[in-house]
């Protein structure tokens, strides 16, 4: 039990992470893919857009999937559809190959990432999920600043098909770990698919995200992409009457009534959408505004992964020692003065300097992410575990493009003012702040949840009362030991 409670997060975080690399490191090769294959750079860009579609398209079906077919199952064939995607990209030889090679890593990736964390959340015991959720979190936060360097690396000293191919290895040792050590979870309850909810939510985030995506990064017309933005909208918004109305949707908004679920997806959101912009608008800083090579770049801003790999140790104790919602609230501020910091980044600051910032800066964003992804499932139950790993999956692919988004249109509003016609370094100060006021905001929502909430999963619970007690630390430990017992009960029942 021991060794699949730290294995399993492990398989998680590996396919996690070849995701979201994967989606980061094929911006710095698109030049040389283009020329390759005979087209420009900007057609090629239907290939990142492709991928969000085929995301957002898909997400919303995750939780259905993996209750009617098994997560572990569902897992790993997503797994084998992303690298077979990837197999597909490395092959491409014209733009339609290439989008529809994206699309079918897109079908993979839409899986993989709720899947992945249901999958966690049916094996892994309460007491351990903070440290679980740490291995998880570090993919995300990693991916985005080690795949612009390893790009450009591969690019240039081997043949972008590698980008793809090096994909496949991972992949194949993810499906095996898979297969291996996870445990073969069904729902007991068979719910029918809404077809319709589906139909209705997938065209709402596509068009919400998809218009998101591309907005600012001068792809399109603005009127096109409002034009996407608002019927994204509307389809939403008949979805939410529709889900009203039916008994298993695929979106199922009712769980925000939990007040710390709501708290995750509503202050999550705003947490994220100031951070995700970083990854965007950091490497345009360090390339264009202080004329540093992509691969060069890419070494600096690294620099936020080694924060986040040095949090992951001490996430447990922190959360333990302070709560969910007094972490949360003050980490936000702190994580959003460290984004708001880089707005002071200037051509003479000393690259150490920066460096340092970025590291610090992302031990306290991997903390804030393993936080919110926690206490996001805290409240839960465990017949509703798939239908919050959906909704949770959706909301932080909106946040992520929303941050991309919002970063462009502060740069583009700045030029306008300023009456600048290129980028400059001068340009990005604004939307720093911006973006780090946003990601502040999120405190507000933290600060909503109940005072003891996830106090189950964090095991402060059991130090409060072991503390009361006049305990020693045995006591507390056999309090924490005790917090995890309905979790393991319930997962013996299930697998018989």
């Amino acid at each position: 039990m021991v060794d699949k409670q730290r294995v399993i997060p492990l398989i998680v975080a590996t396919a996690l992470f070849m995701e979201n690399m994967d989606s980061t490191v094929i911006a710095t090769s698109l030049p040389a893919i283009a020329a390759d294959i005979g087209t420009s750079p900007l057609t090629l860009k239907l290939a990142i857009t492709s991928y969000l579609l085929s995301l957002a398209v898909f997400i919303p079906a995750s939780g259905w999937t993996a209750d009617r077919f098994g997560a572990r199952m569902v897992f790993a064939i997503a797994v084998g559809v992303f690298m077979v995607g990837s197999v597909g990209c490395a092959l491409s030889t014209s733009v339609t190959d290439f989008v529809f090679a994206r699309i079918l890593q897109g079908m993979g990736g839409a899986m993989m990432t709720p899947v992945g964390r249901l999958v966690l959340l049916r094996s892994v015991d309460k007491s351990a999920l903070v440290n679980a959720m740490a291995w998880v979190t570090v993919p995300a936060l990693i991916g985005p600043v080690i795949g612009p360097p390893l790009g450009g690396f591969i690019t240039t000293y081997a043949s972008w098909h590698w980008i793809f191919l090096i994909n496949i290895p991972i992949g194949l040792l993810g499906i095996f770990m898979a297969l291996r050590f996870i445990d073969p979870i069904k729902s007991e309850e068979r719910e029918p698919f809404d077809l319709y909810g589906m139909v209705l939510a997938g065209l709402g985030l596509a068009g919400i995200a998809f218009g998101l995506s591309v907005a600012g990064l001068n792809l399109l017309p603005w009127s096109t992409v409002a034009a996407l933005i608002a019927g994204g909208a509307i389809s939403m918004t008949l979805y939410v009457f529709h889900a009203r109305r039916t008994g298993s949707p695929v979106l199922d908004f009712s769980l925000l009534n939990l007040p710390t679920l709501r708290a995750a997806v509503l202050g999550g959101f705003m947490f994220r959408l100031g951070i995700g912009a970083l990854p965007f608008l950091l490497p345009l800083l360090m390339q264009i505004g202080f004329g540093l090579s992509p691969f060069h770049s890419g070494l600096v801003t690294f620099a936020s992964s080694l924060g986040a790999m040095g949090m992951k140790t001490l996430a447990a104790r922190i959360i333990r020692a302070f709560g969910f919602r007094n972490l949360m609230t003050v980490n936000a501020i702190v994580s959003a003065f460290f984004l708001g910091v880089c707005a002071l980044f200037t051509v003479t600051t000393p690259l150490l300097i920066i460096m340092v910032i970025l590291v610090v800066g992302g031990f306290f964003r991997s903390l804030e992410f393993t936080a919110i992804n926690t206490v996001a499932y805290a409240d839960v139950e465990t017949a509703q575990m798939s239908r919050a790993t959906t909704l949770v999956s959706v909301n932080q692919q909106l946040a992520v493009s929303a941050g991309v988004a919002v970063g462009a249109a502060c740069v583009e509003t700045t030029m306008w003012f300023s009456h600048i016609s290129e980028l400059n370094a001068t340009v990005f100060a604004p939307a720093f702040i911006v973006v780090a006021l946003t990601s502040a905001a999120s405190s507000w929502f933290f600060w909503q949840m109940p005072v003891d909430a996830g106090h189950e999963i964090s095991g402060r619970k059991a130090v409060e009362i072991a503390s009361r007690k006049g305990a020693g630390k045995g006591a507390a430990k056999a309090a924490v030991k005790a917090a995890s017992e309905d979790t393991q009960d319930v997962r013996d029942q299930r697998l018989g």
